[in-house]
């Protein structure tokens, strides 16, 4: 401490060191062994929770007019599919109309 701080703390290089920890595969072995005697689990999920990542990632959402969207909405649920794979055809039509 110094003397004109009572509450301070005097960080010297020399006094603070840190020491390396024992990460050998043995040593956390017997510390795992010891903590799982004592009650402590590993918590940590054993696999990926929730929704499977969907292999369509790049997402659009297209902002349309009204009725565009109605007519949209009534062709995917009248063909039993996602409004996406419409506007996926309608897309691959365009590319097919103009050599894109």
């Amino acid at each position: 401490m110094s003397d004109k701080n009572p509450f301070g703390i005097a960080i010297t290089p020399g006094k603070l060191r840190s020491k390396p920890k024992d990460s050998s595969p043995g040593t956390v072995a017997r510390s795992d062994e010891a903590a799982e005697k004592h009650g402590f689990v590993d918590r940590a999920p054993k696999k990926r929770r929730g929704r499977k990542p969907s292999p369509r990632t790049g997402q659009v959402h297209a902002k349309v007019m009204p009725e565009i969207a109605r007519d949209i909405a009534a062709e995917a649920r009248f063909r039993g599919v996602q409004q996406g794979v419409v506007i996926e055809e309608a897309w691959a039509l365009y590319k097919a109309k103009h050599d894109v």
